[in-house]
């Protein structure tokens, strides 16, 4: 024996998949705020307006031929240097979705073409942005550091 399909099962189908469709978008909506970490750059008309400088930078730098290795060791970052000899290493550590502080790196010459921080690097995902230094000459880099 069937029952007959009623107004109060049309009722029970919709609420049921409205509901799921309003707690998936809660979810994810929460999800979102929670791990949005800021915006990019805060003006993106003045950003583009220093992007040709920013490519003139980048062409100069690569002529350089200078390369940069970095990793985390032990609790610290370790950088390595290729094509430069008596440089200074300075960085700048930032978590890639802003829930750390960004914090100032300070190096030590470890070995040849090898520099160890004397800060602690926290755990997790890092985007180093290094400076190094020669003299007069310098060069900008951004190594990701993974988890």
């Amino acid at each position: 024996m069937s029952r007959p399909f009623t107004g109060f099962h049309m009722l029970g189908l919709t609420v049921a998949f409205f509901g799921v469709v309003v707690g998936v978008n809660v979810t994810m909506a929460t999800l979102a705020i929670r791990t949005f970490g800021g915006t990019v750059v805060d003006n993106s008309y003045v950003a583009s307006q220093k992007f040709n400088r920013w490519l003139d930078e980048a062409h100069t730098q690569a002529a350089l031929d200078w390369q940069v290795t970095a990793v985390r060791e032990r609790g610290h970052a370790v950088v390595g240097l290729s094509g430069v000899e008596g440089a200074r290493v300075e960085a700048t550590a930032i978590h890639p979705l802003g829930r750390l502080p960004a914090m100032r790196l300070h190096f030590r010459h470890r070995s040849a073409g090898q520099f160890r921080s004397i800060d602690v690097l926290p755990e997790g995902r890092w985007r180093l942005e290094i400076r190094v230094r020669q003299g007069v000459r310098a060069k900008d880099f951004v190594v990701e550091i993974p988890a």
